[in-house]
């Protein structure tokens, strides 16, 4: 397998493992946060001490480097079947991830935004659960979008089109 190659798939591996990490971490907190988690308890943690300070800071980086190395991974990919079609699904699942997080996320957290202390909001219920649905909705495209990656990577797919493995 060319070093361009290899290269490229151990980024693509890299990056989008990390950037799946931070969205599965998101489901795992779901369930306490949804059905244990008085709202004031949620909206303290999410909303005024920071809790995911750092999943903003690094998750937009990640996921940004996610289909740009992936996108550049399915290129270099190009011809060599089945995994240029692995590559690019997972370049466009990673994509879709960032459309559903600044369709579904986004907004949630433009409304967070405007919250202050004191009584819980009305529209408590829907920000919550549209943030956090939005959040699993992620996770589940980024580990499809990481199983594609994974796919085009394993030894033998990467190979040329004359079946020759690494």
């Amino acid at each position: 397998m060319p070093r361009m190659i290899r290269a490229l798939s151990l980024a693509s591996l890299v990056v989008t493992a990390l950037s799946l990490g931070l969205s599965f971490a998101h489901v795992l907190e779901a369930p306490p946060r949804l059905l244990d988690w008085p709202p004031e308890l949620w909206r303290e943690a999410t909303v005024f001490h920071g809790q995911f300070r750092l999943f903003g800071l690094l998750g937009g980086p990640l996921d940004g480097g996610a289909v740009l190395v992936t996108a550049a991974l399915a290129i270099a990919l190009r011809g060599r079947r089945p995994a240029f079609g692995y590559g690019l699904t997972g370049a466009a699942l990673f994509a879709g991830s960032l459309v559903v997080w600044f369709a579904w996320v986004a907004p949630a957290n433009g409304i967070l935004a405007t919250w202050r202390p004191g009584p819980i909001p009305a529209d408590f219920e829907a920000v919550r659960s549209r943030w956090e649905s939005g959040h699993m909705a992620v996770a589940g495209l980024k580990l499809l979008g990481f199983v594609a990656v994974a796919l085009a990577v394993l030894p033998g797919r990467a190979a040329s089109q004359t079946g020759t493995a690494d």
